[in-house]
């Protein structure tokens, strides 16, 4: 079983609880105006790797992982571009290494999801980038339903999702934009956090790499005031956000 692997990372409080031995595969089909990765657009960025030498690497922090409440997740680029891998990734990493799982995706791709791949799934990062459907469009690239079917799909299995919203200034800061993202993941029942994520330009150096136009270059991060503003709408609807 091989897939295509952009990189793997330990990380701490951004890709699931605790510490995590993050799986990044290569190949997206959304193109974010404010991606950080871009260099993990296409699945030719990466390079071919089997299931056994991501558990091999994986394997390695295990005790590490277990003593910080962590985990293992399976993030992109978009996971669910390649499935199988995906499911085979996630499958042994919770099976084989007794791992908590989480799989880090846009859900534009979630039909691609089957029931057995996200019984291995212990959580779902699922990014919601807007709830205005031109500025989703706008965003990605693409249109959100696919993204909210997935989400209602993952509410009728009860799946925990911890939704993630990117705060942009002038773009997906209007407050109805915001209050539509928290009355949604409200509605599902199965969302325990919201994490409000401030925009930044840490990946402008890789856009000028690829030639790319970095349009939101000159858009400035988010305030503590305005992310502590949808923070609040997130909570006023009764949702953990942080």
């Amino acid at each position: 079983m091989t897939g295509s692997v952009h990189s793997w990372d330990l990380s701490t409080g951004v890709d699931g609880p605790g510490t995590r031995f993050v799986t990044f595969l290569a190949g997206c089909p959304l193109t974010c105006l404010y991606c950080h990765n871009p260099d993990t657009w296409r699945m030719r960025s990466g390079r071919r790797s089997t299931a056994d030498d991501v558990l091999a690497e994986a394997a390695k922090y295990t005790e590490f992982i277990a003593a910080a409440g962590g985990g293992a997740t399976v993030s992109g680029g978009e996971p669910l571009l390649q499935p199988v891998f995906t499911g085979e990734l996630l499958h042994r990493l919770k099976h084989q290494l007794g791992l908590h799982t989480a799989l880090d995706t846009s859900g534009f791709l979630g039909v691609r999801a089957t029931d057995a791949l996200l019984r291995d799934v212990d959580l779902v990062l699922l990014d919601i980038k807007s709830w205005d459907r031109e500025t989703y469009r706008e965003v990605t690239g693409r249109p959100l339903r696919p993204t909210l079917d997935f989400a209602d799909r993952l509410a009728a299995l009860g799946k925990d999702v911890w939704v993630r919203f990117v705060l942009v200034p002038g773009l997906t800061d209007d407050p109805a934009n915001v209050d539509g993202v928290a009355r949604f993941a409200a509605g599902l029942g199965n969302v325990s956090r919201v994490d409000v994520l401030p925009f930044h330009k840490l990946g402008t150096a890789k856009w000028d790499a690829l030639g790319k136009d970095f349009t939101l270059r000159d858009t400035p991060a988010p305030t503590p005031g305005q992310l502590a503003a949808a923070r609040e709408t997130f909570a006023a609807r009764g949702l953990r956000a942080v």
